[in-house]
């Protein structure tokens, strides 16, 4: 089982997208520091996440949410 999730920066309002098989080990990860993408923009909240059979799907659906339509639905889900 994999997770897409889409968190964003309390900081400063960026969303960031991604997956993983480990949602809340990840999530930590993100609020550790432990991402070196990430690490500047903590805290993080969990703004969206959906469950996916295969990593392949997962990965699908992380291209949909990195995307320009996938990106301003996010942005709408944030406000």
């Amino acid at each position: 089982m994999f997770y897409v999730y889409a968190i964003q920066s309390q900081k400063d309002e960026r969303i960031y997208v991604g997956l993983t098989s480990n949602l809340k080990k990840r999530f930590n990860e993100h609020n550790q520091g432990k991402t070196r993408s990430t690490k500047y923009y903590i805290p993080w909240k969990i703004i969206y996440f959906e469950v996916c059979k295969t990593r392949v799907e997962a990965r699908a659906k992380e291209k949909y949410w990195k995307g320009g339509s996938g990106k301003e639905r996010l942005k709408k889900m944030a406000l």
